[in-house]
Protein backbone atom coordinates (compact mmCIF):
# COMPACT_ATOMS: atom_id res chain seq x y z
CA UNK A 1 0.00 0.00 0.00
CA UNK A 2 1.40 3.36 -0.95
CA UNK A 3 0.99 6.60 0.91
CA UNK A 4 -0.42 9.76 -0.77
CA UNK A 5 3.09 11.18 -0.88
CA UNK A 6 4.22 8.28 -3.05
CA UNK A 7 1.50 8.67 -5.68
CA UNK A 8 3.18 11.35 -7.87
CA UNK A 9 6.34 9.29 -8.03
CA UNK A 10 4.40 6.20 -8.95
CA UNK A 11 2.50 7.99 -11.65
CA UNK A 12 5.64 9.63 -13.01
CA UNK A 13 7.64 6.41 -13.14
CA UNK A 14 7.77 4.71 -16.59
CA UNK A 15 6.45 1.15 -16.96
CA UNK A 16 8.88 -1.65 -16.31
CA UNK A 17 11.09 -2.42 -19.28
CA UNK A 18 10.28 0.80 -21.13
CA UNK A 19 13.27 3.12 -21.70
CA UNK A 20 13.14 6.48 -19.98
CA UNK A 21 12.21 9.22 -22.42
CA UNK A 22 14.50 12.19 -22.82
CA UNK A 23 12.90 15.48 -21.94
CA UNK A 24 12.85 17.96 -24.84
CA UNK A 25 13.52 21.53 -23.84
CA UNK A 26 11.44 24.34 -25.40
CA UNK A 27 14.54 25.67 -27.16
CA UNK A 28 15.48 22.34 -28.71
CA UNK A 29 16.83 22.42 -32.27
CA UNK A 30 15.14 19.14 -33.23
CA UNK A 31 12.57 19.29 -35.98
CA UNK A 32 13.24 22.81 -37.31
CA UNK A 33 10.63 23.56 -40.03
CA UNK A 34 12.22 24.10 -43.43
CA UNK A 35 10.11 27.23 -44.18
CA UNK A 36 11.67 28.82 -41.09
CA UNK A 37 15.18 27.44 -41.47
CA UNK A 38 15.76 28.68 -45.02
CA UNK A 39 14.89 32.38 -44.43
CA UNK A 40 16.75 32.26 -41.13
CA UNK A 41 19.92 31.11 -42.89
CA UNK A 42 19.38 33.73 -45.61
CA UNK A 43 19.07 36.42 -42.95
CA UNK A 44 22.24 35.21 -41.26
CA UNK A 45 24.11 35.20 -44.56
CA UNK A 46 22.82 38.67 -45.42
CA UNK A 47 24.21 40.08 -42.17
CA UNK A 48 27.46 38.13 -41.97
CA UNK A 49 28.68 37.82 -45.56
CA UNK A 50 29.42 41.57 -46.03
CA UNK A 51 31.57 41.49 -42.90
CA UNK A 52 33.39 38.42 -44.14
CA UNK A 53 33.91 40.12 -47.50
CA UNK A 54 35.42 43.10 -45.69
CA UNK A 55 37.87 40.82 -43.92
CA UNK A 56 38.73 39.01 -47.18
CA UNK A 57 39.40 42.23 -49.06
CA UNK A 58 41.43 43.81 -46.25
CA UNK A 59 45.02 44.48 -47.47
CA UNK A 60 46.64 42.76 -44.50
CA UNK A 61 50.17 43.16 -45.85
CA UNK A 62 49.83 46.94 -46.05
CA UNK A 63 47.47 47.38 -43.10
CA UNK A 64 50.13 48.70 -40.68
CA UNK A 65 51.22 51.31 -43.23
CA UNK A 66 47.61 52.31 -43.87
CA UNK A 67 46.81 52.74 -40.18
CA UNK A 68 49.97 54.76 -39.51
CA UNK A 69 49.61 57.10 -42.48
CA UNK A 70 49.16 60.77 -41.43
CA UNK A 71 45.61 61.14 -42.75
CA UNK A 72 44.32 57.92 -41.24
CA UNK A 73 46.03 58.57 -37.91
CA UNK A 74 44.52 62.07 -37.76
CA UNK A 75 41.05 60.65 -38.31
CA UNK A 76 41.63 57.91 -35.74
CA UNK A 77 42.91 60.30 -33.10
CA UNK A 78 40.17 62.85 -33.72
CA UNK A 79 37.48 60.18 -33.62
CA UNK A 80 38.71 58.77 -30.32
CA UNK A 81 39.03 62.20 -28.72
CA UNK A 82 35.64 63.45 -29.94
CA UNK A 83 33.80 60.24 -29.08
CA UNK A 84 35.26 60.29 -25.57
CA UNK A 85 34.37 63.96 -25.12
CA UNK A 86 30.84 63.36 -26.43
CA UNK A 87 30.45 60.47 -23.97
CA UNK A 88 31.63 62.71 -21.12
CA UNK A 89 29.07 65.35 -22.12
CA UNK A 90 26.39 62.67 -22.26
CA UNK A 91 27.31 61.43 -18.79
CA UNK A 92 27.28 64.90 -17.21
CA UNK A 93 23.84 65.86 -18.51
CA UNK A 94 22.36 62.47 -19.45
CA UNK A 95 22.55 60.74 -16.05
CA UNK A 96 20.62 63.53 -14.26
CA UNK A 97 18.09 63.53 -17.10
CA UNK A 98 17.61 59.78 -16.74
CA UNK A 99 17.15 60.20 -12.98
CA UNK A 100 14.55 62.90 -13.59
CA UNK A 101 12.59 60.68 -15.96
CA UNK A 102 12.78 57.65 -13.66
CA UNK A 103 12.24 59.19 -10.23
CA UNK A 104 10.21 62.40 -10.61
CA UNK A 105 6.54 62.60 -11.52
CA UNK A 106 5.71 65.74 -13.51
CA UNK A 107 3.16 66.71 -16.17
CA UNK A 108 4.23 65.79 -19.67
CA UNK A 109 6.86 63.28 -18.61
CA UNK A 110 5.87 60.94 -21.44
CA UNK A 111 6.30 63.74 -23.97
CA UNK A 112 9.71 64.62 -22.54
CA UNK A 113 10.78 60.99 -22.76
CA UNK A 114 9.63 60.84 -26.37
CA UNK A 115 11.61 63.98 -27.23
CA UNK A 116 14.71 62.60 -25.50
CA UNK A 117 14.57 59.38 -27.50
CA UNK A 118 13.68 61.11 -30.77
CA UNK A 119 17.33 61.24 -32.02
CA UNK A 120 17.29 57.42 -32.04
CA UNK A 121 14.85 57.38 -34.95
CA UNK A 122 15.60 60.79 -36.44
CA UNK A 123 17.77 60.66 -39.58
CA UNK A 124 21.23 61.90 -38.53
CA UNK A 125 21.32 64.43 -41.38
CA UNK A 126 18.10 65.94 -40.04
CA UNK A 127 19.73 66.11 -36.63
CA UNK A 128 22.65 68.01 -38.14
CA UNK A 129 20.28 70.46 -39.82
CA UNK A 130 18.45 70.95 -36.52
CA UNK A 131 21.76 71.67 -34.79
CA UNK A 132 22.57 74.23 -37.47
CA UNK A 133 19.21 75.92 -36.98
CA UNK A 134 19.79 76.07 -33.22
CA UNK A 135 23.55 76.61 -32.84
CA UNK A 136 24.62 77.93 -36.24
CA UNK A 137 25.91 81.45 -36.67
CA UNK A 138 22.38 82.58 -37.59
CA UNK A 139 20.64 80.01 -35.41
CA UNK A 140 18.17 80.56 -32.62
CA UNK A 141 20.89 80.35 -29.97
CA UNK A 142 24.03 80.48 -32.09
CA UNK A 143 23.49 84.11 -33.12
CA UNK A 144 23.74 85.21 -29.49
CA UNK A 145 26.77 83.01 -28.85
CA UNK A 146 28.45 84.64 -31.83
CA UNK A 147 27.48 88.26 -31.13
CA UNK A 148 27.85 88.23 -27.35
CA UNK A 149 30.76 85.85 -26.77
CA UNK A 150 32.33 85.38 -30.21
CA UNK A 151 31.70 81.63 -30.04
CA UNK A 152 31.18 79.77 -33.32
CA UNK A 153 30.30 76.09 -33.02
CA UNK A 154 29.63 74.79 -36.56
CA UNK A 155 32.56 73.43 -38.59
CA UNK A 156 34.77 73.14 -35.50
CA UNK A 157 36.00 70.24 -33.38
CA UNK A 158 33.58 71.30 -30.66
CA UNK A 159 30.84 71.03 -33.27
CA UNK A 160 31.86 67.41 -33.87
CA UNK A 161 31.53 66.69 -30.15
CA UNK A 162 28.09 68.31 -29.99
CA UNK A 163 26.85 66.45 -33.06
CA UNK A 164 28.05 63.12 -31.68
CA UNK A 165 26.57 63.82 -28.24
CA UNK A 166 23.22 64.73 -29.81
CA UNK A 167 22.85 61.31 -31.45
CA UNK A 168 24.60 59.26 -28.75
CA UNK A 169 23.14 60.57 -25.48
CA UNK A 170 19.72 58.88 -25.89
CA UNK A 171 21.43 55.47 -25.67
CA UNK A 172 22.88 56.46 -22.30
CA UNK A 173 19.62 57.94 -21.03
CA UNK A 174 17.60 54.84 -21.94
CA UNK A 175 20.11 52.50 -20.33
CA UNK A 176 20.40 54.50 -17.11
CA UNK A 177 16.65 55.11 -16.83
CA UNK A 178 15.97 51.40 -17.19
CA UNK A 179 18.51 50.63 -14.47
CA UNK A 180 17.01 53.27 -12.19
CA UNK A 181 13.53 51.83 -12.63
CA UNK A 182 14.84 48.37 -11.74
CA UNK A 183 16.66 49.67 -8.64
CA UNK A 184 14.76 49.74 -5.35
CA UNK A 185 14.00 53.39 -4.44
CA UNK A 186 13.65 52.47 -0.76
CA UNK A 187 17.41 52.69 -0.35
CA UNK A 188 17.27 56.36 -1.30
CA UNK A 189 14.30 56.91 0.99
CA UNK A 190 16.16 55.27 3.87
CA UNK A 191 19.14 57.54 3.29
CA UNK A 192 16.94 60.66 3.32
CA UNK A 193 15.24 59.56 6.56
CA UNK A 194 18.69 59.32 8.12
CA UNK A 195 19.35 62.97 7.31
CA UNK A 196 20.99 62.82 3.89
CA UNK A 197 19.90 65.27 1.23
CA UNK A 198 18.46 63.94 -2.01
CA UNK A 199 21.66 64.80 -3.84
CA UNK A 200 23.77 63.06 -1.19
CA UNK A 201 21.51 60.00 -1.41
CA UNK A 202 21.88 60.05 -5.18
CA UNK A 203 25.66 60.39 -4.99
CA UNK A 204 26.32 57.92 -2.16
CA UNK A 205 23.52 55.38 -2.65
CA UNK A 206 21.98 55.54 -6.11
CA UNK A 207 25.12 55.94 -8.21
CA UNK A 208 26.81 52.79 -6.84
CA UNK A 209 23.59 50.84 -7.45
CA UNK A 210 23.23 51.91 -11.07
CA UNK A 211 26.95 51.90 -11.94
CA UNK A 212 26.63 48.86 -14.27
CA UNK A 213 23.82 50.54 -16.19
CA UNK A 214 25.82 53.75 -16.48
CA UNK A 215 28.84 51.82 -17.75
CA UNK A 216 26.76 49.95 -20.33
CA UNK A 217 25.10 53.16 -21.50
CA UNK A 218 28.43 54.96 -21.69
CA UNK A 219 29.92 52.20 -23.85
CA UNK A 220 26.92 52.30 -26.18
CA UNK A 221 27.07 56.08 -26.39
CA UNK A 222 30.81 56.00 -27.10
CA UNK A 223 30.40 53.43 -29.86
CA UNK A 224 27.52 55.38 -31.39
CA UNK A 225 29.52 58.61 -31.27
CA UNK A 226 32.51 56.91 -32.86
CA UNK A 227 30.43 55.79 -35.83
CA UNK A 228 28.43 58.99 -36.33
CA UNK A 229 28.42 60.37 -39.87
CA UNK A 230 25.31 62.30 -40.94
CA UNK A 231 24.99 64.86 -38.16
CA UNK A 232 28.75 65.38 -38.09
CA UNK A 233 29.19 66.15 -41.77
CA UNK A 234 26.11 68.39 -41.77
CA UNK A 235 26.92 70.40 -38.65
CA UNK A 236 30.73 70.21 -38.50
CA UNK A 237 31.80 69.60 -42.09
CA UNK A 238 34.65 67.45 -43.32
CA UNK A 239 37.95 69.22 -42.68
CA UNK A 240 41.02 66.95 -42.24
CA UNK A 241 42.60 67.28 -38.83
CA UNK A 242 39.74 69.39 -37.46
CA UNK A 243 36.39 67.71 -38.12
CA UNK A 244 37.18 64.66 -40.26
CA UNK A 245 36.39 61.63 -38.12
CA UNK A 246 36.78 58.00 -39.16
CA UNK A 247 33.38 57.58 -40.86
CA UNK A 248 33.98 60.76 -42.84
CA UNK A 249 37.49 59.60 -43.73
CA UNK A 250 36.08 56.26 -44.91
CA UNK A 251 33.62 58.03 -47.18
CA UNK A 252 36.31 60.29 -48.61
CA UNK A 253 38.95 57.57 -48.96
CA UNK A 254 36.55 55.26 -50.75
CA UNK A 255 36.60 57.63 -53.72
CA UNK A 256 40.40 57.89 -54.03
CA UNK A 257 42.09 55.25 -51.80
CA UNK A 258 39.94 52.15 -51.26
CA UNK A 259 42.69 50.44 -49.25
CA UNK A 260 42.63 53.20 -46.66
CA UNK A 261 38.82 53.06 -46.58
CA UNK A 262 38.94 49.31 -45.91
CA UNK A 263 41.54 49.80 -43.15
CA UNK A 264 39.40 52.41 -41.40
CA UNK A 265 36.30 50.26 -41.82
CA UNK A 266 38.14 47.37 -40.21
CA UNK A 267 38.96 49.54 -37.21
CA UNK A 268 35.30 50.48 -36.79
CA UNK A 269 34.35 46.80 -37.12
CA UNK A 270 36.81 45.82 -34.39
CA UNK A 271 35.41 48.54 -32.11
CA UNK A 272 31.86 47.31 -32.70
CA UNK A 273 32.81 43.73 -31.90
CA UNK A 274 34.59 44.91 -28.73
CA UNK A 275 31.45 46.76 -27.64
CA UNK A 276 29.30 43.67 -28.15
CA UNK A 277 31.82 41.55 -26.25
CA UNK A 278 31.81 44.05 -23.38
CA UNK A 279 28.01 43.99 -23.14
CA UNK A 280 27.46 40.27 -23.65
CA UNK A 281 26.92 39.59 -19.92
CA UNK A 282 24.21 42.24 -19.82
CA UNK A 283 22.22 41.39 -22.95
CA UNK A 284 23.07 37.79 -23.74
CA UNK A 285 22.46 34.64 -21.75
CA UNK A 286 24.24 31.35 -22.00
CA UNK A 287 22.48 28.70 -24.02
Amino acid sequence: MTSPHDEPAAVAAPPAGEPRRRRVRPGSRRGVPLPLLVPALLGLAFLVLPLIALLIRTPWHSLPDQLTSPGVWQALRLSLVCATAATAVSLVIGVPLAWLLARVEFPGRGLVRALVTLPLVLPPVVGGVALLMALGRNGVIGRYLDSWFGITLPFTTVGVVLAEAFVAMPFLVISVEGTLRAADPRYEEAATTLGASRFTAFRRVTLPLIAPGIAAGAVLAWARALGEFGATITFAGNFPGRTQTMPLAVYLALQSDPAAAIALSLVLLVVSVAVLAGLRDRWMTAS
